[in-house]
């Protein structure tokens, strides 16, 4: 299993106010499986996935990546961890305003000590010509795009996505679920990607269900339809 996660447990605040977002999560992800956490607004997906990342730590349990746990790991392992394995897309772009697309695409190369080329990279993403415009140049999806190239171009083991379509519009959110996809087949990375978008979870290799902090479903898509064939 290369993504092992074993009773997650996860719980914020204090006394009567104390909420217990994850209850004893258990799963598992095979290497460049394509992998929705789907739920609806306070299912704690977004926690499991910060844990997942090292952003959060858990309560109880663990997350092991290929066998290393991440909570044995000093802050130091743990920061070399997420730079070398991980990548992070999130809903806002937070792109660096005054780097052109090409630069905000290189700060996630320095990172690694295996990236990928950054012009091919830019070229797969529909961006080579867009490549010296500012941010504040480009459309959202083209933004987005770019901080999907920023985390990519690391070569990470894994690639985190946080609701990375919920700030676009229909079409433009197919066209980056489409790239997410084929990123995830050119280049092996293994997806996780948070949604309470239903019908995400069809284009998935595997879909884990989550509500009130529990896994209600956790099972292998028999018959995958392209982010394009997607509707809702």
């Amino acid at each position: 299993m290369f993504l092992e996660i074993s009773g997650i447990r996860k719980s914020y605040g204090e006394g009567e106010s104390r909420v217990e977002v994850l209850k004893g999560i258990n799963a598992g992800i095979e290497k460049g499986e394509f992998c929705v956490l789907l739920g609806a607004s306070g299912s704690g997906k977004s926690t499991l996935l910060n844990i997942i990342g090292g952003i959060d730590s858990a309560d109880e349990g663990y997350i092991a990546i290929n066998g290393e746990k991440t909570k044995d790991m000093s802050e130091k392992a743990l920061t070399l961890y997420r730079r070398k394995h991980l990548g992070y897309i999130f809903q806002m772009y937070n792109l660096i305003p005054n780097l052109n697309i090409k630069e905000n695409i290189e700060v996630g190369a320095y990172l690694s000590d295996n990236p990928l080329d950054v012009d091919d990279l830019l070229r797969s993403l529909g961006l080579y010509e867009h490549r010296h415009k500012l941010p504040n140049q480009l459309s959202g999806g083209q933004q987005q795009r770019t901080a999907i190239g920023r985390a990519v171009v690391k070569n990470p083991d894994i690639l985190l996505c946080d609701e990375p379509t919920g700030a676009l519009d229909y079409n433009t959110s197919k066209e980056i679920l489409t790239l997410i996809s084929d990123l995830n087949q050119k280049y092996g990375s293994t997806v996780v990607m948070v949604t309470h978008n239903d019908a995400i979870k069809l284009m998935a290799d595997r879909v884990i269900k989550l509500r009130d902090g529990t896994i209600r479903k956790d099972y292998l898509n028999e018959s995958k339809l392209t982010a394009q064939e997607l509707d809702w």
